[in-house]
């Protein structure tokens, strides 16, 4: 499972996560969790009976992901290698039997131009790295908030947001490039017509109005289809910005 928490600590005083943690994954990912784990209190502790591995930014109060196995990892890796992305806490890559699993929180570009590039930049980082993996032959997932809508099905106003970052050609063509070099989007794979979104603005009731995005992703290497069984996108599981998504895989 994956899950944009927008904030743990605030996420944890909401309960909402009992309900992830009730559908018992063998691995939850959670991004923007926005917090160091020595900063929880005893009570905020509830990560019992999994491996937890913690990588914040090292901006307080900004950024970092988690991610929590049932089964501890055959290999931890933090970050993908490139200072300027690993200071801001957004990967974690654990290693299972069969597929190499990638815990991403892909940089937001609404701030300007600058971070537009520096999000362009991280796609092509991680697709590097994805590629070498492959040529050795191995399989990945690559799960998390990818900040980006691929098609315009995959958002409500689609020709009201073409100049807007989420949805600018340059940020999707990415999305594609990841497709184009071995990744399938699962969700998209089992249902290529199914509108459902993962986040959806604080503003305007948009939650209530059915007025979201797409931005939450399972892609996998294509050698992992035949074992997708399913993709749900949980959208009746609130307390963030962003719902969970799950993947099962045979």
């Amino acid at each position: 499972m994956t899950w944009n928490v927008n904030g743990l600590r605030a996420m944890l005083g909401k309960g909402e996560l009992n309900r992830v943690w009730s559908e018992k994954p063998d691995a939850l990912c959670l991004q923007e969790i926005k917090v160091r784990p020595d900063q929880l209190t005893e009570e905020q502790q509830v990560f019992t009976g999994y491996e937890s591995v913690w990588n914040p930014a090292e901006r307080a109060g900004y950024s970092g992901v988690a991610t929590f196995l049932r089964t501890p990892a055959l290999d931890v890796v933090k970050g993908i290698n490139e200072p300027r992305f690993d200071v801001e806490g957004r990967v974690i890559q654990t290693l299972h039997p069969g597929f190499r699993l990638f815990n991403v929180y892909f940089p937001s570009g609404q701030r300007g131009k600058e971070r537009v590039d520096y999000k362009l930049d991280f796609y092509s980082h991680l697709l590097d790295l994805c590629d070498a993996l492959h040529a050795k032959g191995e399989a990945i997932i690559i799960t998390g908030d990818f900040n980006t809508a691929h098609q315009p099905i995959d958002l409500r106003y689609p020709n009201q947001n073409k100049k807007t970052s989420g949805f600018l050609p340059e940020e999707r063509a990415w999305i594609q490039k990841f497709l184009d070099h071995g990744f399938v989007d699962v969700f998209r794979y089992l249902y290529p017509e199914k509108v459902q979104y993962t986040w959806w603005t604080y503003r305007l009731n948009a939650r209530q109005r059915g007025i979201g995005w797409r931005l939450d992703y399972f892609l996998a290497s294509q050698a992992l289809v035949p074992r997708v069984r399913e993709v749900t996108i949980h959208d009746d599981i609130i307390g963030s910005d962003h719902c969970p998504v799950s993947l099962v895989l045979e």
